[in-house]
């Protein structure tokens, strides 16, 4: 008993640092791997398991008869089969409810072939992954260390007994694929006195040997169901902003038309009749467009647009349209395209307004930096030709 308790502590010992150093290396490789998670929903990270183990059986009905206490010997340990189904609720904290058992012993002296039980017993157990729970979760780690504890029951079906019982338990799992990892898995469970069918015993005393007792290893396959991965939790704080810088920009653009049409409004307050016509004539109208684009930014623009539209028609002038682009963005040969085709947006604005596409001349002088701010640069203008 003494030799299968030490080697189960030194799997434990060389399973811990072998965990540590595989998550090191995960997070050197790809530390960007490690990040938060929102909750699942139900549906996603279920898991179903199913391995094979070597089980060996401490009946408290042995006490006092000093039998050789090695998990090996054949009186007392026979082979197993489980299945289990679970779920992880977040990546460091699941349950599974389990069942495993099939050909037991109840340990009464050291005869083989007198102390068979068959035997079945189910256990639902909350699982700790501690890889997860302590180094954060990681979707390319190779192996984990998941502890767990539970109680359920036991049915001996060759004495058609019950007995409650109790359970703990170490697992490491190693990730094959997305969908399949192998694990390999000790555990103990504590039962009340007939879990091995038989009744008989000393119950007033504590200690081991007051309860029947089942150790043992199992090694097996996790497939993992449904979803099998985790989404990040949004960066709010990024997101937020995000926005801020894009509502910064709207005001700056509002401001922007803002004063210029302050601007426009000023210089036709402060002129006389005949020269507010003459001004007018020989002023070009400015159409303003975003960073870009070379779609108009603002309707509102139009408005004086067409009334130079109206006084082509009536006064069969002609137009020019010349398109700009602002220089401090965008390469020169971008740039004039990008000009080109915002004074073609204000030549088909004037078409639709009554203006012959014949009387309307358009062209792009590509990038400037005349104005300032330097979003007043990004426009078209239209002028009456002399």
């Amino acid at each position: 008993m003494k030799k299968f308790l030490i080697l189960l502590a030194c799997a434990t010992t060389m399973s811990t640092g072998v965990f540590a150093q595989d998550d090191q290396s995960a997070q050197d490789a790809t530390p960007s791997q490690k990040y938060s998670v929102a909750t699942n929903s139900f549906w996603s990270n279920w898991f179903l398991q199913g391995g094979a183990s070597w089980n060996a059986w401490y009946s408290n009905e042995e006490r006092g008869l000093g039998l050789a206490k090695s998990p090996l010997k054949k009186f007392r340990s026979n082979p197993g089969a489980s299945i289990a189904l679970g779920k992880w609720f977040t990546p460091g904290i699941g349950l599974r409810t389990k069942v495993q058992g099939i050909w037991g012993k109840s340990v009464t002296d050291d005869n083989n072939y007198g102390n068979f039980n068959k035997y079945w017993t189910v256990n639902e157990q909350v699982m700790f992954n501690l890889s997860n729970l302590i180094c954060g979760y990681n979707p390319s780690r190779v192996w984990n260390v998941i502890p767990f504890a539970g109680a359920g029951f036991t049915r001996s079906m060759t004495y058609n007994r019950y007995a409650m019982d109790l359970s703990v338990g170490l697992q490491s799992s190693w990730k094959v694929s997305k969908r399949v990892n192998i694990y390999a898995e000790a555990g103990w469970i504590r039962m009340e006195g007939d879990g091995d069918g038989i009744q008989n015993g000393d119950y007033g005393h504590r200690g081991w040997d007051s309860h029947d007792n089942q150790l043992y290893a199992e090694l097996g396959l996790n497939i993992n169901l449904g979803k099998a991965s985790w989404n990040k939790v949004p960066d709010v704080d990024a997101l937020n902003a995000m926005h801020q810088s894009q509502i910064d920009a709207l005001k700056s653009q509002l401001n922007d038309a803002n004063a210029e049409n302050e601007r426009l409004k000023n210089e036709l307050a402060n002129q006389k009749p005949a020269e507010s016509v003459k001004a007018f004539v020989n002023t070009p109208v400015s159409v303003f467009f975003n960073l870009n684009k070379a779609t108009i930014a603002s309707q509102k623009d139009l408005v004086n647009v067409r009334a130079l539209a109206n006084y082509a028609k009536d006064n069969s002038s002609k137009l020019n349209v010349t398109g700009y682009a602002d220089k401090a963005t965008g390469t020169p040969a971008y740039n004039q395209k990008l000009s080109e085709r915002r004074a073609q947006t204000v030549a088909n604005e004037l078409v639709k307004m009554g203006v012959d596409s014949s009387n309307i001349n358009a062209k792009g002088e590509g990038g400037v930096d005349d104005l300032s701010p330097i979003s007043f640069n990004r426009r078209a203008t239209v002028q009456v030709a002399e």
